[in-house]
């Protein structure tokens, strides 16, 4: 399911009336992973949505995938999740049997993570979409938002990139076994464990990395906090073969639309070919974590989440947000 172009979006969503709420700590303003709102002064609701079209051939992982990108938000605020709602696109005419079986695979999911699923709401649509609405529960003094990265910090990224083309490729029959596994296998794994010890080692921001691709997201991270982001683009992980698929034209609406997203924002060394910044700005599903640590906590968050790597730093605010080099 194509997104709306997150340019467009922001028009629409800047239109909007202004609300004013003291108990707001995260509102859609600063484009972060989850609304925020204090209940007391220890406790606040932590709540997002996502859903999408299927990313998996078989219907109980395409449920999980969906489960695991919708918690990603939560984890990203350093939240604890608790309770979900799913939604549910589904034709009247489909089979019952299949759709059972999505419903089930992300139950179980959330279930592992300690989330109750208590409703849910379903229309009837010829194009099939599942997702949920999550709420959860984080100490309102303990917000990790995408706006908060500081000067010094090193950036780390928790999954590899390019399952937008590698999904895309899967679509149109050209991936390979192992490729479309490597993929699936990274979209349905938690970001829990990197969650927790991001804010055991004093994270000061974070952002997961969803449809508008690494590039997009680091944007908003950059601009949200008044700092340049420096990205080593040798440093950033890749699934297999993504570099060779975008070579083969495997690529989204959302490459160009992050791109325009971004604008001139951005500034790419001349040394990075097409295939590699394509890469950057490839929309993802159930992607990780973009977290902005303390230099001194590095390694020891490396060392509790193997699966990580640190891709670039954070400097005092320069001539563009993000320098990729």
């Amino acid at each position: 399911m194509a997104k709306l172009a997150p340019g467009d979006l922001a028009q629409v969503l800047s239109k909007l009336p202004k609300q004013s709420n003291e108990n707001v700590i995260v509102g859609f303003e600063t484009s972060d992973d989850a609304g925020v709102f204090r209940l007391s002064d220890k406790v606040a609701l932590v709540q997002t949505l996502d859903f999408f079209t299927p990313v998996a051939d078989d219907p109980e992982m395409y449920g999980r995938i969906a489960a695991i990108n919708s918690l990603s938000d939560v984890y990203a605020m350093g939240g604890t999740p608790l309770t979900a709602l799913s939604m549910v696109c589904y034709p009247q005419k489909g089979d019952w049997d299949i759709l059972a079986k999505i419903l089930a695979g992300g139950q179980a999911a959330m279930n592992e993570a300690g989330v109750v699923v208590i409703g849910g709401h379903s229309v009837d649509d010829q194009e099939m979409k599942f997702g949920y609405s999550v709420t959860g529960t984080i100490d309102p003094n303990k917000v990790i938002k995408n706006s908060g990265a500081k000067a010094g910090d090193v950036l780390i990224l928790t999954k590899p990139i390019g399952t937008g083309a590698i999904n895309t490729a899967v679509k149109r029959g050209v991936a390979s076994p192992e490729t479309e596994r490597a993929a699936v296998e990274t979209m349905a794994r938690s970001s829990a464990a990197p969650s927790r010890a991001m804010v055991r080692h004093g994270a000061n921001g974070c952002t997961d990395i969803t449809g508008f691709g690494l590039l997009g997201h680091a944007f908003e991270m950059a601009k949200g906090s008044s700092v340049t982001l420096n990205i080593d683009s040798k440093r950033v992980p890749l699934l297999p073969d993504v570099l060779q698929l975008i070579r083969d034209g495997m690529l989204t609406r959302g490459d160009k639309n992050n791109r325009v997203y971004v604008g001139d924002t951005v500034a790419m060394a001349p040394s990075i070919s097409g295939e590699m910044q394509s890469a950057l700005y490839d929309p993802q599903t159930a992607g990780g974590l973009l977290i902005s640590l303390p230099e001194a906590h590095v390694q020891a968050f490396l060392d509790e989440v193997p699966d990580a790597a640190a891709i670039g730093s954070v400097t005092t605010l320069g001539e563009h947000l993000i320098e990729v080099f």
